[in-house]
């Protein structure tokens, strides 16, 4: 699946980098720190942890509380992931084209 976003969203003219293929929570973290992106797309739901931890994290952190967040799940978490911080949500699954609308509400 992230194999197909990344392609969707080259094709569609945006720069896509993938954080460590480790998962953890504070190697994601320290990425998101180290690359400083426009966007973060980020499942609630994910291998090593919840990905409403590290939205917090980001919201906490005076350099990325700013930063955009358009969090991802296959459950209805819409009201919990704004209550959080997050930029918008979306449903999984959802149509590539859905994304990109999101993706250009959000980042204007």
């Amino acid at each position: 699946m992230l194999t197909l976003l990344s392609t969707l969203l080259r094709f569609e003219g945006f720069l896509v980098l993938q954080s460590p293929a480790d998962d953890h929570l504070t190697s994601v973290y320290e990425y998101i720190q180290q690359e400083k992106p426009n966007l973060v797309l980020l499942d609630v739901h994910l291998r090593q942890f919840n990905g409403l931890e590290l939205l917090n994290l980001i919201r906490e952190n005076e350099e990325l509380s700013s930063m955009k967040v358009i969090m991802s799940s296959g459950m209805e978490l819409r009201e919990r992931c704004m209550e959080n911080g997050a930029s918008d949500f979306i449903l999984k699954p959802y149509m590539p084209d859905e994304l990109i609308r999101v993706i250009h509400k959000v980042v204007g």
